[in-house]
Parts: structure tokens; C-alpha cells; sequence
């Protein structure tokens, strides 16, 4: 993301100038017993921060983060042999400076403030160790705990900041997003305009003026139309009888394909569930009865099984049709047919469910459509 990204940027600058800063109070320092090995630390910081400043940006794995800590950690515990004994109960600051802070601001920029104040209290618990060395001499220990408050403050503040920042671009991506979402229905609207929906209304116009069988026709591209427009101006059509805050009724839905030929069994009581899986488990049964409709035959019966369990609904479609050639699903979607591919398993893929077609040459088809529902 490029809010993190600017992140994990400005913890590498600030790791380059504090790796600056340490080689300066090493520089300037008279009289340390083992200055080589302090530029050595030295080195192993610049060395540190160089692969921290490479990986970090592309990759921020716990590993990484652990490693950087144990780093920093022996970096800092590497002072009273560079500096000696009288370097802390001189109260001189570490070797390694302001450097330490390094890792403290990683974890919070990868984690939260929770990580930044976990890694915040190692660090400085390590510091204060070595400084209690000291302290137990007489040393004034004011300085290195206000120096661990610091940094645990450092911990929160960033790792708050940046979960803010994270979450706010979260949401301006998804404002862009549903932006785009709408300039692309406007635009989808505006051909369905002027196509599908003056082809239906002249149908539901003409019907009604034929009559007859023609009327019915109408009737129903007008409904069609209807919905239609409902769906191009990007709102949902209303639930049908909701039974409680964004539920429907299922089984009243189901109810409602029942017919001379189709058997339709649902539990006693309502079936609730949330509306939007309810319209689309009985918009894929109709679509799932229309094709029992349209390749078995005006004879053929079918049956329609609704049931609930383990947060679960399923809706079972049986016929007793010819049922369907092997490969003729995959043929049918190769042609384009979306029937089955859209209008059914798209639909329960949609929500997260899964449906299953068994089928056996003269012997019927059977479709079974499985969601996920919350409990009440």
C-alpha cells in the first residue's frame, strides 16, 4: 500500500541517520578500551540497516522482524565491552545511540501500537538492565527510564498512527472502487436503456393490446422490465417478507414456485435467512425449474426440498426428467449458456455457498444448493 510503503521509508531514514549518529559519539569518544570493536558494531549497524532498508519495503515477515530485534539487542549489548565499566557509571549513552529505537518502529509500523509497545518494552528492559549496572553504583537513573518511556511512547504513537492511516486508505480504495463501480452501471444503463428496456416495454405494451396469451407475455415483460431498472440503478430490490432486520422468509419465497407439477416441501415455520441470500437461493430455483420447463417436457414433475442445519440452507431441485448427457454442462457454457454457469452456481458462489448437479440418463436430475446463513 503506499501510505505503509511511506512508512517503512521514513524508518529507514531514520535508521541511516541515527547509524550516523553512533559513528559520531564513537568518533568523538576518548579513552574506550576497545574502540575497534566499536567500529566493528559499527559496521554490523550500517550493515543491518542496509538489508533492513532493502527487505523491509518488499517483504515483513515475523522472521525478519524477530531477526531485526535480536540484532539491535546484541548491537546494544555490545557497549560495556567497547565503552568499559566507567563509561555507565559515567552515564554515557550506548554505543549504539538512538539507533536502538530502529526495531521498535518496524513492529509498530507492521503491527500496531500493541507490537510497537511489546518491542518497546524489550528494548528498553535491555537498556535499563545495563544501565541498572551502573545504578547499582549510585547512578542516577532518571535519564534511561525516561529514554524507555520514550520509546514505548514512540511504539504507540507510531503503530496507532499508522493502523489509522492503513485503515483510511483501505476505505478511500473502496470509495474508489464503488465510484468506478458506478460510472461503469451508468454507463451499462444507458445501452440497457436504450435496448432491453424499450424492447420490453414495447412487448408489455403489445401484449396488453393483443390480449390473450399475448397479455400474459406482457405481464411478464413488464415485471421484467421492472426489475430490470431496479438492478441498472444500482439498489437491490426490496426483500419479500422480511422476518426480522434484513431477513426473509425462504420457504414463503419457495412457496411461491409451487404449481400442478411442481412439489414444493419447506419446514413448518418460516425459514429465515438474510433477504439478499434468500432472493438469490429463489431466483436460482426458478432458474434451476426452468430448465425442467424447457428440456423435459410439459409431463415432467419436479420437487423442491428446502432445509436448515449447522448454519446452513440447502434448497434440493428433483425431477424426473431424462436428465442430462455426460459433458453437456461444460458444452453448454463453451456455447455461451449461461444458464446453469450463471444463473445457478454463479449465483450461490456469489454467496460463499456451493451447489452440486447429480444426473443419470433417464432417471432425473437432482440440484442441490447449499449457503451459508448467520443464526439469528
Amino acid at each position: 500500500m503506499g501510505v505503509e510503503a511511506s512508512f517503512w521509508r521514513a524508518v529507514a531514514v531514520f535508521r541511516v541517520a541515527s547509524l550516523g549518529y553512533a559513528a559520531l559519539l564513537l568518533a568523538g569518544a576518548d579513552g574506550y578500551p576497545h574502540p575497534a570493536a566499536g567500529w566493528l558494531v559499527i559496521g554490523v549497524m550500517a550493515g543491518w540497516t542496509a538489508v533492513t532498508g532493502i527487505a523491509y519495503p518488499a517483504r515483513r515477515a515475523r522472521p525478519l522482524l524477530a531477526a531485526d530485534l535480536l540484532v539491535t539487542l546484541a548491537c546494544l549489548l555490545a557497549s560495556p565491552y567497547v565503552q568499559g565499566p566507567a563509561a555507565g557509571s559515567a552515564g554515557v549513552m550506548p554505543l549504539t545511540a538512538t539507533w536502538v529505537a530502529g526495531p521498535v518502529l518496524a513492529w509498530a509500523v507492521h503491527g500496531g501500537r500493541r507490537a510497537g509497545i511489546a518491542a518497546g518494552v524489550v528494548v528498553a528492559a535491555a537498556n535499563l538492565w545495563l544501565r541498572g549496572l551502573a545504578g547499582a553504583r549510585g547512578l542516577d537513573l532518571s535519564a534511561p527510564a525516561n529514554g524507555a518511556v520514550l520509546l514505548l511512547l514512540a511504539g504507540a504513537v507510531v503503530g496507532h498512527v499508522s493502523r489509522l492511516s492503513r485503515r483510511a486508505e483501505e476505505r478511500m480504495q473502496r470509495a474508489t472502487e464503488m465510484a468506478a463501480a458506478g460510472r461503469e452501471r451508468e454507463r451499462l444503463a444507458r445501452g440497457i436503456h436504450d435496448s432491453v428496456l424499450q424492447v420490453l416495454a414495447l412487448v408489455q405494451r403489445r401484449g396488453l393490446e393483443i390480449g390473450g396469451e399475448a397479455a400474459e407475455l406482457g405481464r411478464l415483460a413488464g415485471e421484467q422490465e421492472a426489475v430490470l431498472r431496479e438492478l441498472v440503478r444500482g439498489g437491490p430490490p426490496p426483500a419479500d417478507r422480511p422476518g426480522g432486520a434484513g431477513r426473509a422468509d425462504l420457504a414463503a419465497l419457495l412457496r411461491g414456485h409451487g404449481s400442478a407439477s411442481v412439489t414444493v416441501s419447506t419446514p413448518a415455520g418460516p425459514l429465515l435467512v438474510p433477504a439478499a441470500a434468500a432472493r438469490e437461493l429463489a431466483a436460482a430455483t426458478a432458474a434451476a425449474l426452468d430448465n425442467v420447463a424447457r428440456h423435459c417436457g410439459p409431463d415432467a414433475r419436479a420437487w423442491v426440498l428446502a432445509e436448515e442445519g449447522d448454519g446452513e440452507v440447502t434448497v434440493t431441485v428433483r425431477d424426473d426428467g431424462p436428465g442430462i448427457a455426460p459433458g453437456r454442462l461444460a458444452e453448454a457454457a463453451a456455447e455461451g449458456r449461461l444458464g446453469v454457469a450463471q444463473s445457478i452456481r454463479g449465483r450461490v458462489a456469489a454467496l460463499g455457498g456451493r451447489s452440486r448437479f447429480v444426473t443419470v440418463p433417464g432417471q432425473g436430475t437432482e440440484v442441490e444448493l447449499t449457503v451459508p446463513v448467520d443464526p439469528l
